[in-house]
């Protein structure tokens, strides 16, 4: 019975240590690698006989001076120790007699085997941290960071290893293996549940040791990233391709079946930054690790116009300097996070962001978007070159070129196979692909929540995509905690039952004004303090650029639950937990301007327009009628005590039409005629600059014009033309003869007199 923690690696970092200089091999975690230190490598072929031996990599061979029986000093060479006579050593003398050891008697058995998910941990297996042990040390030459990938990688490599017949003679004696694989216990299976442990740190203090511990509990069902892509070429028919080149951990992946394998493939090469290549008709697929296939000469370059070699910088605008990652919490409760990366002289401004359906830990998202904005720094650089057709290069191959003085990594992205090849590549360098994120990952243990009621905000909203339903009232519902889908029912005011109307499956973001919001000019960048808000703690909000807002990004709606203004920001600051600052704000967006107040006060809501923001179901011909709503979590049943209940009635305010604009009400004279005009504007299709005149958007063009005073209506006019002259006789009639209010709506057949126009006019 053996305790196995033999080492399977000697592994340094860079590319100049032995066994990847002399030996060839690329990773660590490449499995064939840690195979062939099963029974190879250091306790087997060498040792090194001092710490400084170690640290210079000076390795001195096993061997037997005596009479050449080298496994006796191998501590690997199971093999030959089960299947030879064992003869005693005394003072450097080997017995005439062999002891009672019967070769092949018995099996072997491991009685503990493993290795912690730790940087280099195959290094060696025994080593662990625990700050609160002093036996807590880090394997030779780790940084420390995590690595689960090592951990798997080292239990495949065992397992390939034991139970290949090969490599596991049978016993004529006992007619079993020499190694008893059913009897390998892997060190360590924890039987507290996954994930309160490690996540309930209250109740056991051990949990901080996991991440980067030897135990197996919470990672036994990851897949090898090999295994996930192997799977993907095969539902997509391909059968030639060579996984063997990728290392990687695949937590979770969520693929839909309508998929194609090119689009199931590319979020995982993106995660895991891996590259298929095609070989002579084969798909390969291999990691990016930046080391080079070789190196070429200036010689080796065919002779191109303007030099062999032109290199180019691409400017820095072109390089984004933050990136945000939205992906889906591993070891928890599964939500969906978001990462953020920016360059230190990066100022706020535009965000790249991406969204991967895969399970992640904190420090993986960390580390993926860290390579991918070092890789679009360092790859600004291009060279371009030529070939000879002879060249065994191709496209994804990592080159060494000699440029001012030093030498560069570029990776072959496009080859012309015209006669000379013409290549482009780009600048790369091995670090980017090295290591993780130092960052602990703590496990955030989730307490039970129960249900609670949620807050539904319904809203009758203008069109602002174009494509909405425009009589139906859009709904926002957010509650705390989120239940994972709400359904909404409705039913008559008076009698009748209730029907499912529709399902939310994504809470929005409801919050409320802090500071007071006064009116300005519409549609011009407000350039005064802006708003504060204050947004649930789940909430981010982002900046965008001004072209980005001008084509519908950042748009809120701030409002009192009967009337809404709709605006757009192009910074967000986070000025306090759960606090934001938004300015350089559009105001009175999609016709809202005419109901802008003097001031919107604190407390009034504030919501983000999003996609959690979704219209309900309403039929033409209720608009207006008063309805039953009840809305609540939908694991529970309809009349369920969590449920809210609303009665609403909507207007249908999509079929509002916009107050018309530069309305202007001129006298021709002293106390003559008032001479009244404006500008229609249109609620559909009103963004192509290049027509004429924006569309109608309704059945036929009228107008409801008002001249009031002291509150008073004085005359109403429906009229078809942007025009109206108030004789001064008619003004004297309705006793006009002072200040006069004139007020001008477009008319809708479906919906009426929209939103007015006013202005006023002195006697």
């Amino acid at each position: 019975m053996i305790d196995n923690y033999m080492p399977l690696s000697d592994w340094r970092d860079g590319e100049a240590h032995r066994d990847t200089a002399e030996d060839g091999w690329r990773s660590i975690h490449d499995l064939d690698y840690l195979k062939a230190n099963v029974a190879g490598g250091e306790g087997f072929d060498w040792f090194y006989a001092s710490d400084h031996a170690r640290h210079v990599q000076d390795r001195t061979p096993i061997t037997d001076a005596l009479i050449g029986e080298d496994w006796i000093w191998r501590y690997k060479d199971l093999r030959a120790w089960w299947e030879n006579p064992h003869y005693e050593r005394r003072n450097g003398e080997r017995a005439l007699e062999a002891t009672d050891w019967e070769p092949r008697s018995k099996p072997v058995w491991f009685t503990e085997l493993g290795c912690a998910a730790i940087d280099k941990g195959t290094n060696q297996p025994n080593k662990f941290l625990d700050p609160k042990s002093s036996e807590s040390a880090v394997p030779y030459f780790s940084n420390g960071y995590r690595d689960d990938l090592i951990q798997m990688q080292y239990l495949r490599a065992m397992a390939a290893y034991w139970t290949d017949p090969a490599n596991n003679p049978l016993s004529k004696v006992y007619g079993g293996p020499m190694l008893d694989w059913d009897r390998a216990h892997v060190w360590a299976w924890d039987a507290r549940p996954f994930p309160w442990f490690p996540g309930n740190r209250e109740l056991w203090n051990d949990g901080e040791n996991w991440a980067r511990g030897h135990w197996i509990t919470g990672r036994a069902m990851h897949q090898p990233l090999g295994a996930v892509v192997a799977e993907i070429c095969e539902r997509a028919g391909l059968r030639d391709y060579d996984v063997s080149g990728l290392y990687g951990v695949v937590r979770g992946y969520a693929v839909a079946s309508t998929e194609t394998g090119r689009a199931a493939l590319q979020p995982l090469m993106l995660a895991h930054g891996f590259e298929a290549l095609e070989r002579e008709g084969r798909l390969i697929f291999r990691m990016r690790d930046g080391q080079a296939a070789g190196r070429l000469v200036p010689d080796a370059l065919v002779a191109r116009a303007g030099g062999d070699l032109e290199t180019a910088r691409a400017a820095q605008p072109e390089v984004v300097g933050r990136v945000r990652l939205n992906y889906l919490e591993a070891e928890g409760d599964f939500e969906v996070r978001a990462a953020e990366a920016v360059y230190p002289d990066e100022a706020a401004g535009e965000v790249s962001q991406s969204e991967l359906p895969l399970l992640l830990t904190a420090g993986e998202a960390r580390s993926t978007i860290k390579r991918w904005m070092a890789e679009a720094r360092i790859a600004r650089d291009v060279a371009r070159f030529s070939l000879p057709p002879s060249s065994p290069y191709g496209v994804g191959d990592v080159v060494a070129l000699s440029h001012e003085g030093a030498l560069r990594h570029y990776r072959i992205d496009r080859m012309e196979l015209t006669g000379a090849r013409e290549v482009e590549a780009v600048r790369i360098e091995p670090g980017v692909y090295r290591g993780g994120d130092p960052a602990e990952d703590t496990l955030a243990q989730r307490r039970f929540e129960a249900l609670v009621p949620v807050t539904p905000l319904f809203m009758d909203l203008p069109l602002m995509r174009g494509d909405e339903v425009p009589h139906a009232p859009h709904l926002a519902i957010s509650a705390r905690p989120w239940p994972g889908a709400v359904a909404v029912y409705d039913a008559p005011f008076e009698g009748g039952d209730f029907a499912l109307n529709t399902t939310f499956a994504a809470r929005a973001a409801i919050g409320r004004a802090v500071t007071p919001l006064h009116r300005t000019r519409p549609a011009l960048w407000s350039r005064d303090g802006g708003l504060e808000v204050a947004m649930p703690s789940w909430v981010t909000l982002a900046s965008a650029s001004e072209a980005a807002v001008l084509n519908g990004a950042n748009v809120m709606a701030i409002g009192n639950g009967a009337d809404w203004e709709l605006f757009q920001f192009t910074d967000a600051e986070l000025i306090a937990p759960g606090r934001w600052r938004l300015s350089r704000l559009l105001r009175g967006q999609f016709g809202t301007d005419a109901l802008m107040p003097h001031t919107w006060a604190p407390g009034a809501a504030v919501v983000r327009v999003d996609a959690a923001l979704a219209q309900i179901d309403l039929p033409q011909a209720l608009r207006g009628l008063a309805r039953r709503y009840r809305i609540g979590p939908a694991v529970r049943p309809l009349d369920d005590a969590l449920y809210t209940a609303r009665v609403e009635a909507f207007q249908g305010v999509g079929l509002r039409p916009y107050a018309p604009v530069f309305l202007t009400a001129e006298r021709v004279a002293p106390g003559g005629d008032l001479a009244v005009s404006w500008v229609r504007r249109t609620r559909i299709g009103g963004d192509d600059w290049s027509a004429l005149d924006v569309p109608l958007g309704e059945e036929s063009e009228r107008y409801l014009l008002r001249i009031s005073a002291g509150g008073a209506v004085l005359r109403e006019e429906v009229l078809n033309t942007p025009t109206w002259l108030y004789t001064a006789a008619s003004q004297s009639a309705d006793g006009a003869e002072g200040e006069v209010t004139v007020s001008v709506a477009q008319v809708s057949a479906v919906f009426g007199a929209g939103l007015f126009a006013q202005c006023v006019v002195a006697g």
